[in-house]
C-alpha cells in the first residue's frame, strides 16, 4: 500500500486518469511541483471533478487520506466509483469493477396488484410453524452447566 499511495500522492495520476475518462473536465493547470500544497491542490480538483461526473460524496475521500496516508481504503472505493461511473459519462475503454446498475422501476396495474393478493398461503412455504423439532446438532444448551467452568 505504500507504494501505492507514494504514486498516487501528487495527485497527477488521478488528473489524468479522470481527463481520460471525461476529457477536459480539469480545467486547471496540472501542478508538476514538489510542494505539498501543490500536489493536495492536484487531488482536490481529482475530487471536483469525481463530483462534476456525478460520484456519491460517500464514495469520495478526503484530500488528507491520501497525502498523509490516512484512509487508503476509501482511496480505493474512490477509484473503483469512477471505474463504475466512467461508462455512463462517455467513456469506451476498459473499466474497473461492476457495471452500476441503470435505474429500472416497476410499475404494475391494479389488476396485477390485487392477483397478488389473492395467493393461498400455503403457496409461501411450509405450513409445519417455526420450531425446531427434529434439529439435532451442536451441544444442548443448559442455564446451569455445572463443571465446564471449574465452580462445581
Amino acid at each position: 500500500m505504500d507504494k501505492f499511495q507514494a504514486v498516487l500522492k501528487d495527485g497527477k495520476i488521478l488528473c489524468a486518469l479522470i481527463n481520460k475518462i471525461k476529457p477536459g473536465i480539469i480545467t486547471k493547470k496540472i501542478n508538476n511541483s514538489k510542494m505539498p500544497f501543490l500536489q493536495m491542490e492536484n487531488t482536490s480538483n481529482f475530487l471536483e471533478a469525481c463530483e462534476k461526473i456525478g460520484i456519491s460524496k460517500t464514495d469520495l475521500f478526503q484530500t488528507v487520506d491520501l497525502y498523509d496516508k490516512i484512509n487508503m481504503v476509501q482511496v480505493v472505493n474512490c477509484i473503483y466509483a469512477l471505474g463504475r461511473k466512467a461508462p455512463k459519462v462517455g467513456y469506451q475503454g476498459p473499466t474497473l469493477g461492476v457495471k452500476e446498475a441503470d435505474h429500472n422501476p416497476r410499475n404494475f396495474d391494479a389488476e396485477t396488484l390485487n392477483a397478488g393478493q389473492t395467493v393461498i398461503g400455503l403457496q409461501m412455504g411450509s405450513n409445519k410453524g417455526a420450531n425446531q423439532a427434529g434439529m439435532s446438532f451442536g451441544r444442548s444448551r443448559s442455564i446451569n452447566d455445572h463443571g465446564t467452568n471449574g465452580t462445581e
